[in-house]
């Protein structure tokens, strides 16, 4: 059974964008870009290690929407949960068995020369069952790789723990239509169109 390696817990804080100091006022008026510059996305220039960094601040808010928005199209449920923090990222990569993992990122990837990068996170939810609270760890092995349109999902695994960790995880199990595989792509789709600020 593949053995996900567990990430240190931390909540990551949003950083307030910087501001411009020293801006001289000689001229009051500001200057507008000229005609014909192209603003592009910093998405696709990111190493694997700042993007991931920057998309686990980010995904508690993102998979919450999509697990609320799901609640809102379904009928009724007494089971939901809500993320969160989304942990460290690590970024050793695990070894592939041919025919097992491998095939489905290999299916999964429409380019082999693309490189799939590894990244290992954990997340801490709730769930309610009933109105009852419980926490739960997910371990995720997330494969990305980055395209001449930039960064995308090809594939995703995850195991679930309770926490405090009392039972073993469950075998991993292929997530890639999930609830933080949809907040992943949804995210992925933001800051290639120039919404995320690294």
């Amino acid at each position: 059974m593949l053995s996900f390696p567990v990430s240190s817990q931390e909540q990551t804080q949003s950083n307030s964008p910087p501001t411009q100091s020293g801006v001289t006022r000689k001229n009051s008026q500001r200057r507008l870009p000229q005609s014909g510059t192209e603003v592009k996305s910093s998405c696709s220039d990111q190493t694997i290690e700042i993007l991931t960094t920057q998309l686990l601040r980010d995904l508690p808010n993102y998979a919450n929407r999509v697990s609320q928005r799901a609640r809102r199209l379904s009928r009724p449920t007494d089971v939901y949960s809500y993320m969160l923090v989304a942990g460290k990222p690590e970024f050793a990569p695990l070894p592939l068995n041919p025919g097992g993992y491998s095939s489905d990122v290999s299916k999964n990837n429409s380019s082999a020369s693309e490189k799939v990068e590894q990244v290992f996170f954990t997340t801490l939810e709730r769930l309610y069952v009933k109105r009852k609270a419980v926490q739960l760890q997910q371990f995720h092995w997330l494969f990305l790789t980055k395209t001449k349109s930039g960064w995308r999902l090809v594939t995703m695994y995850s195991q679930i723990g309770h926490y405090p960790a009392n039972e073993p995880p469950t075998p991993p199990r292929e997530s890639s239509n999930g609830v933080i595989a949809q907040a992943v792509n949804t995210w992925l789709g933001d800051c290639q169109a120039g919404s995320v600020r690294f």
